[in-house]
């Protein structure tokens, strides 16, 4: 019975964006449906937005996304069913539109590449981050109760180290899949990043040459952007020579021939200017974190979740995790998004507490539970903020508020947090018992601020919900 609601819901969609026909690609995230279409002039967003459970609509990156909530996994299998469409196979070049070959165009491309590369990797910097998190609390810093030397400091350790120092091989991996180069030499080109005997090289500090061309010394260990450098160049190499190799060969020897040209290019070249690129963008973020002040942070806070909607968050979020790779502590975008997001769930349980109608009030409740349990802020903002309008003031004066709090106190995040309850303690860990005191507190001054604001302020009180 469940399986026929998802295929009507489907259905409905693919009728409502202009047909099958019109549609080129279908992927999914956590609550979106995400379609590249030929034509997105054919696609009605007030009809969409009709269908039954669709929360909203959001045009981004040449994507028609359709807000869906948890259920999205199977409408989307729904959707590959009626469209013939894989998630996996390659789309007719010629059903796309020619690429944006403007600045804008370029930046966007840029910074696809740059999500569609690190995002799959998060369930990895969430895991380790867990495992160090555990370290600190209940280690010698924090708890004592166990000691700096014992297995269990070590074990924590060295699983914290593993996510983060083979980022290169990791990275190598996801963006061969992104930009279509081949996986495994990706990720051999990350593992030969990081080798051992590269690192006693680097250690040494004698001079070395590849192929007789002298090599910068760089441990380029838990880094980001040379791997993301050599692996763009990596793709055009490879595909040029499966071009022009016999394929009798092809299959020892274009592997073979892209790393021989890649060694030297990645060694010499690319991952070295990386290094520099990956340095600046932690510069940058220690300077807007000095210059913008608390401030900077209270303004994050109360505008970060409207960036999500409308999927520009990507813009700001991308080069801050950057930076945290790179071993720079974030004191300002991190920080004050953590504040945001935990402002959106205080809002849907303002909106809970507030309104009386029974059917609302359930949805409410379950915004609330969704964004705390499983850390997804899309509903609440579109199901309470853009049906009711006024919780958004709520919203911005809660998140302004636990921004203040955390720039206020120098809160800094030393990794990425979830976007659920653990996110208002898993980034701050590090940073020792009163960086972590002080942005839980942070976030639960965003999220009890925005729930009182919610009640408060943020209904007519002729509003029918609420009578």
């Amino acid at each position: 019975m469940m399986a026929n609601v998802y295929a009507e819901k489907a259905a409905a969609i693919i009728e409502s964006v202009g047909g099958k026909e019109n549609i080129t690609l279908a992927s999914h995230c956590m609550t979106r449906l995400r379609l590249t279409l030929k034509d997105e002039s054919l696609a009605n967003d007030d009809v969409v937005k009709r269908i039954d459970g669709i929360i909203g609509v959001v045009h981004a990156g040449g994507q028609y996304q359709i807000i869906v909530g948890q259920s999205v996994p199977k409408v989307y299998e729904e959707v590959i069913k009626m469209t013939g469409l894989s998630a996996q196979e390659a789309i007719d070049e010629n059903l796309d539109a020619p690429k944006d070959r403007s600045p804008k165009g370029i930046g966007k491309a840029i910074l696809d590449y740059l999500s569609g590369s690190m995002v799959p990797l998060i369930p990895i910097m969430m895991a380790a981050a867990m495992f160090k998190t555990i370290q600190v609390v209940f280690g010698p810093d924090m708890l004592k109760l166990f000691a700096a030397d014992s297995n269990i400091y070590r074990l924590l350790s060295f699983l914290y180290d593993a996510g983060f120092y083979f980022m290169p091989v990791y990275l190598g991996f996801s963006a061969a899949r992104k930009i279509g180069a081949s996986p495994v030499l990706g990720m051999y080109m990350g593992g030969i990043l990081v080798a051992p005997t590269l690192i006693e090289i680097v250690t040494g500090g004698q001079p070395f040459t590849v192929f007789g061309i002298p090599m910068r010394l760089v441990n380029y260990g838990s880094s980001v952007v040379p791997i993301l450098l050599c692996v763009w160049i990596l793709y055009y190499v490879e595909k040029f020579l499966r071009k022009i190799m016999p394929d009798a060969l092809s299959t020892v020897f274009v592997p073979f021939c892209t790393m021989l040209i890649m060694v030297p290019l990645g060694l010499c070249l690319l991952a070295p200017l990386g290094s520099y690129i990956g340095d600046y963008v932690g510069k940058f973020f220690n300077m807007l974190s000095a210059h913008g002040g608390f401030l900077a942070v209270a303004v994050i806070g109360a505008f970060w979740e409207f960036l999500v909607m409308t999927g520009m968050h990507t813009v700001v979020i991308i080069p801050a995790i950057m930076a945290l790779f790179g071993g720079q502590p974030d004191a300002c975008v991190i920080v004050g998004g953590g504040a945001a997001t935990a402002a959106a769930y205080g809002m849907a349980l303002g909106a809970f507490l507030r309104i009386k109608e029974k059917k609302e009030k359930s949805l409410a409740l379950g915004y609330l539970v969704s964004g705390l349990a499983g850390g997804v802020s899309e509903p609440v903002l579109y199901g309470i903020g853009m049906r009711y309008k006024r919780p958004f003031i709520a919203l911005i004066l809660g998140g302004f508020i636990g921004g203040l709090y955390l720039g206020i106190t120098k809160v800094k995040a030393y990794m990425l947090g979830a976007t659920n309850v653990l996110g208002w303690f898993i980034p701050y860990a590090q940073g020792g018992t009163g960086n972590l005191i002080n942005g839980i507190l942070g976030s639960v001054i965003a999220f009890l601020a925005t729930a009182a604001l919610t009640y408060f302020i943020g209904f007519d009180k002729n509003d029918p919900a609420v009578k």
